[in-house]
């Protein structure tokens, strides 16, 4: 079977992966110069002028991405010299905050996230145990809720405490929205998974998994290698290939744009929702399944994250990752994390990531917001590197949203974390969507 992919992010290049491990000829085409899609690499400077390698905004995974996990193992990566495992800990620059002990860092889910609960710095008894009846609460449910419940909904009966420390900033890197407008059946499925999943790749099932590397090394690239050697005679991508015409003809998919003009059985189209919805209205003429797939995809709201990235020789926090206080004017302490990527690699020693998700205003003004909560929360004088505006990072997983289905139509099949499932926009929903269209092109 001849296959295309079209975009060659995280979903594309699972998909590529899969059905050249299915035995069918693979083609790849990525309109860019880089592979990873949302989730690449980004080339910037030092404030000496030495060259750096960053990401196109800091993204981290957990022990619970089986698929991921699986797939990066399957193309060759060492997870343990490629991830750094913390055990589940959103620690505050004070040093309160959720932390799991380090006597209980390799009981099994959901033991260690009950005793990162139980020893929760800052907490009051009454606190931990209302956040512990709550959890025990929703396993008995089955993790199930109204779908039309948000998340602030869910977590009404919590102290203030919880929902401030925990909830909310869980649910804004989670969901990429607050916890007023973000569905709580889809945070629930991630709690489920988090505190009472189960682990993979030798991981348990809440740690942290922070990138040692960049994230196009981390799996786009290792994918590409990976097909070069053990498929190199059916499978190619192309770079730099922008597909801009899709036609059906004789039950085939003929695929035009810049040197392109090639017939395929089948194509997984993983680009973002709306290249895909754009491109497939324009082409959709009168098939009407084409035509309803690219309106809900269209249909779709999207809500940005922006990544600042700072430096301040000789900076090192008391943790690779660290929460940060919401203040009073919440306006003038936008971002929810900071990551010392200094820890996770030596080269990138004195460079902070302030991560800003559901973030909103201009780039210039947003950064300068971030650097003056980074000097009062951290005490340190940052310079800045470079600032990542993603103005549609995830789709906005509000209660109730349906979202587009997999097969477009028969032999055109839709990747991303937008595709129905059971995640939010994670680097997981990517995978798991990729891995979907591949094996429904092979049925």
């Amino acid at each position: 079977m001849k296959l295309a992919v079209v975009g060659a992010g995280w979903a594309g290049m699972a998909a590529a992966v899969e059905a050249a491990g299915l035995g069918m000829d693979v083609t790849v085409f990525e309109a860019t110069r880089a592979l990873g899609g949302r989730a690449r690499a980004l080339g910037t400077e030092m404030p000496d002028g030495t060259p750096i390698t960053l990401d196109n905004g800091q993204h981290i995974l957990i022990g619970a991405y089986s698929e991921t996990l699986a797939l990066m193992q399957r193309v060759g990566l060492d997870l343990p010299q490629a991830l750094m495992a913390l055990p589940l800990s959103l620690p505050y620059p004070d040093g309160t905050g959720l932390q799991t002990p380090t006597w209980a860092a390799r009981w099994p889910a959901p033991l260690d996230a009950l005793a990162a609960i139980a020893t929760a710095r800052g907490w009051t008894w009454g606190e931990r145990l209302a956040l512990i009846r709550a959890s025990l609460g929703w396993q008995m449910a089955g993790f199930l809720c109204e779908p039309t419940a948000t998340v602030e909904q869910l977590c009404e009966n919590l102290p203030d405490r919880v929902v401030q420390e925990l909830i909310e900033p869980l649910c804004v890197s989670a969901l990429n929205l607050p916890s007023s407008h973000a569905s709580a059946s889809v945070f629930l499925r991630v709690m489920q998974d988090a505190l009472f999943g189960r682990g993979a790749a030798g991981f348990g099932a809440s740690n942290l998994l922070l990138p040692r590397t960049d994230l196009g090394s981390l799996f786009p690239s290792a994918a590409a290698l990976w097909l070069q050697r053990h498929h190199g005679s059916s499978s190619r991508i192309h770079m730099g290939a922008r597909i801009t015409g899709l036609l059906n003809h004789a039950g085939r998919w003929r695929l035009t744009g810049e040197g392109v003009d090639e017939a395929f059985d089948c194509v997984v189209w993983a680009t973002p929702a709306s290249v895909a919805a754009q491109t497939l209205l324009a082409h959709a003429d009168d098939n009407e399944t084409l035509a309803s797939w690219a309106l809900s995809a269209h249909a779709l709201h999207f809500t940005a994250i922006t990544t600042v990235y700072a430096f301040a020789p000789g900076a090192r926090l008391s943790a690779p990752m660290l929460a940060l206080r919401a203040e009073p004017d919440a306006h003038a302490a936008p971002a929810q994390f900071v990551f010392d990527r200094g820890q996770l690699n030596p080269d990138d020693t004195g460079v902070l990531a302030f991560v800003v998700s559901a973030s909103s205003g201009e780039r210039d003004e947003l950064q300068a917001r971030v650097l003056q909560q980074g000097e009062r929360q951290l005490g340190l004088s940052l310079q800045p590197l470079i600032t990542v505006v993603e103005k549609r990072a995830t789709f906005a997983c509000t209660p109730g949203l349906e979202r587009p289905g997999a097969l477009m139509a028969p032999g055109l099949f839709a990747a991303g974390d937008y595709v129905q499932g059971p995640y939010p926009a994670t680097l997981e929903a990517s995978v798991r969507s990729g891995l979907a269209a591949a094996r429904l092109a092979n049925e």
